[in-house]
């Protein structure tokens, strides 16, 4: 006899072992969650104003500024409600658009992370012909690949979790995510399972054509010193914003996974908000100080703001 059920909700049970501590908890998440709205608006707005900053490498930063927004926007609020509220459920509809959101925007980070690639490596390696290459109508597609795929992907894999028939309903983890969701499965779920790791190699190897671009641009940069003071200026906090994102996805994905249940619940939660915390502030904050075309129309714009209110 089956024991499927029509599941209207999910209760989710990562703030539990919280209850002493919810109101600083909640003073910690809003703050952390402002600076991420300040640091990721203040780059737009300033890519957006400072004609300056109409370039490529700019433009594509201001799209991953833009998609911290919007991957933070699927888990800070419902979070935050959480903390104050006695009961953690979401609707099954609910969780589904969240498992969107939040996945959809790291497969973008990747991706997007994979277009600066690219284009360091035709400013520095390709340099007379950069302009002839990276044209406004071949940026402006690039910059719509970068989006339209991972959601085309995320939206595959939602619709195969949607037809999949639970047998519970309880999540042990903060947010929903994909992996918790498709385990409640009564029936196989391994062809979710080939597809999942399809879509995860597939961005995972976004690192790998990174990593062959940087290869040439390594070569490129010892020929010169003035090639390795722009590798220096604009290639290494790419390296930086690749390196925090990768490691901050895979503590997630291979602890929802793989992860160990004599694990604490506070070092569970720590590692399944990795990449919904830590990219989002330090990405923009990274490019904000070491870029210094970024950090000068930043200041311009504080200090002509200034003026206007004195």
């Amino acid at each position: 006899m089956s024991n499927t059920t029509i599941i209207s909700t999910f209760s989710l049970s990562g703030l539990n072992d919280t209850t002493n501590h919810r109101v600083s908890l909640f003073c910690l998440t809003f703050l952390c969650y402002s600076v991420i709205l300040l640091v990721n608006v203040t780059l737009i707005v300033t890519i957006i104003l400072e004609e300056n900053l109409h370039e490529p490498m700019y433009i594509f930063l201001c799209n991953l500024c833009f998609n911290s927004l919007y991957g933070t926007a699927g888990f800070y609020p419902k979070f935050l409600f959480d903390l104050l509220s006695g009961t953690h459920v979401i609707s099954y509809s609910g969780c589904l658009m969240q498992i969107f959101v939040i996945y959809s925007y790291a497969s973008t980070e990747f991706s997007i992370l994979a277009l600066m690639a690219y284009d360091r490596y035709v400013a520095i390696c390709r340099p007379l012909e950069y302009h002839s290459i990276m044209t406004r109508h071949k940026v402006v597609l690039l910059v719509c690949f970068s989006r339209l795929v991972p959601l085309l992907c995320q939206a595959i894999v939602m619709m195969m979790t949607a037809k999949l028939e639970l047998c519970g309903s309880h999540i042990q983890k903060l947010y929903c995510d994909n992996w918790s969701v498709i385990n409640l499965a009564c029936s196989s779920i391994a062809i979710n399972n080939i597809v999942g790791f399809i879509v995860i190699f597939l961005y995972f190897g976004h690192d790998l054509l990174i990593f062959c671009s940087y290869v040439q641009l390594v070569k490129f940069a010892l020929k010169s010193k003035e090639i390795r003071r722009k590798f220096m200026q604009t290639c290494v906090p790419h390296l930086l914003c690749l390196f925090n994102v990768t490691v901050a996805l895979l503590f997630d994905l291979m602890y929802a996974r793989y992860g160990s249940n004599s694990v604490s619940q506070s070092v569970k939660n720590f590692m399944a908000v990795q990449f919904v915390t830590i990219p989002p502030i330090v990405n923009p904050i990274i490019y904000g100080i070491i870029l210094t075309k970024v950090r000068s129309s930043v200041l311009s714009l504080c200090m002509d703001n200034k003026k206007v209110k004195g």
